[in-house]
């Protein structure tokens, strides 16, 4: 039996506890005859019992239900009204049935004696009403507990969407007018091979989900289209290094989470520059933590005083709530000074080989 299809069809989860719950009932009963050394066809008398008591409880379910959003004080009346009748009915029927079965015909000489232990049958009624109630109420709050989990959901995964489809206007700006300078000089080839790389690296970026993760080889591997368009507007001054480990490659990263820190690099420190400007790459593991380190040569050294990346670097505070929507606390995101001169972007994630995903 499938007991998470059982647990979501709420109809078979009622007939199944209620089976359950009867066949239980006849049970202890059972029990019960044979401390008191009751004749074998006393079974017979405990599997009528329980019928009858399964019998008269359904239609109660369905009186539940249509009362279920009425006024409190109504409704408990309706409960308690409902439960003695059927508790008094269940009484007749199961000393009807000891009286012909285990008495041998027996009838009693007042009619009120068949409605005797319609209290101790009251209470088990009043039981089963209890639980119904329960398991209702139980149900409803789990139901809210969804909503709110799918709500929560939907707003998590709507804001790292928003957050990964940030892409800054000044780079396509740029780009376009670096293709458009190209074209007036007629290097057609060049820009062609500028039109073909930015096609592909917003190819990219449209068909990775932002809420999914990909390897960093191939995040390298799309940082790299993006560096090949900026090195055509830099030429000889842009200068990339990379060094990734074999551990590090097959790491699990958010889609794009490098090309931000990139753009910030390029934009607060090789524009800035006269000579050439250096951006370095460097990835590892390190006790079952992916480190990833952007640096720089800019011509300002980062420190608390001098903030202006921090602050006017919309693509490191984007990345930073990524990193927290994405991992929560178990995330590190650090910008420090870099020797001689310029700023270290480092991020620290766990580690999550994509064998592994």
């Amino acid at each position: 039996m499938n007991w998470r299809i059982l647990l979501e069809d709420r109809n078979k989860m009622f007939w199944a506890l209620q089976v359950a719950g009867w066949l239980g009932y006849a049970f202890v009963q059972y029990i019960g005859s044979l401390m008191q050394e009751m004749r074998g066809i006393f079974v017979l008398i405990i599997i009528l019992g329980a019928y009858a008591g399964f019998l008269l409880t359904v239609p109660l379910r369905y009186i539940y239900q249509r009362i279920w959003n009425s006024n409190p004080v109504f409704l408990v009346l309706v409960v308690l009204g409902c439960s003695y009748i059927a508790a008094a009915a269940w009484a007749v029927i199961d000393n009807a049935t000891h009286w012909e079965i285990y008495k041998f015909g027996y009838r009693p000489q007042n009619w009120l004696f068949y409605f005797q232990h319609t209290i101790a049958k009251l209470y088990i009624v009043l039981c089963w009403s209890g639980l119904y109630f329960v398991i209702k109420y139980y149900q409803l709050l789990q139901d809210e507990k969804q909503k709110a989990l799918t709500a929560t959901s939907m707003a998590h995964q709507s804001q790292l969407k928003m957050l990964r489809y940030q892409l800054n206007p000044h780079f396509l700006f740029n780009t376009l007018n670096a293709i458009s300078t190209l074209v007036l000089v007629n290097e057609n080839k060049t820009a062609n091979q500028m039109v073909s790389k930015l096609s592909e690296f917003l190819r990219f970026s449209l068909d990775n989900e932002p809420i999914k993760r990909i390897s960093l080889a191939k995040e390298i591997d799309a940082l790299m289209l993006y560096l090949d368009i900026e090195k055509v507007r830099f030429a000889d001054r842009l200068q990339v290094k990379v060094d990734v480990s074999d551990d590090a490659r097959i790491a699990l990263v958010p889609s794009l989470i490098l090309q931000p820190l990139i753009e910030n690099s390029i934009k607060y420190a090789v524009a800035k520059l006269e000579t050439t400007g250096v951006i370095e790459i460097v990835a590892k593991v390190e006790q079952g933590n992916l480190l990833i380190r952007i640096s720089d040569n800019g011509p300002d050294q980062f420190s608390p005083s001098n903030q202006e990346r921090q602050i006017r670097g919309v693509g490191l505070k984007n990345t930073e709530e990524r990193l927290r929507a994405l991992y929560g606390k178990q995330y590190s995101f650090t910008l420090e000074a870099n020797e001689p001169s310029g700023c270290v972007v480092s991020i620290q994630i766990p580690w999550q080989p994509k064998e592994s995903a």
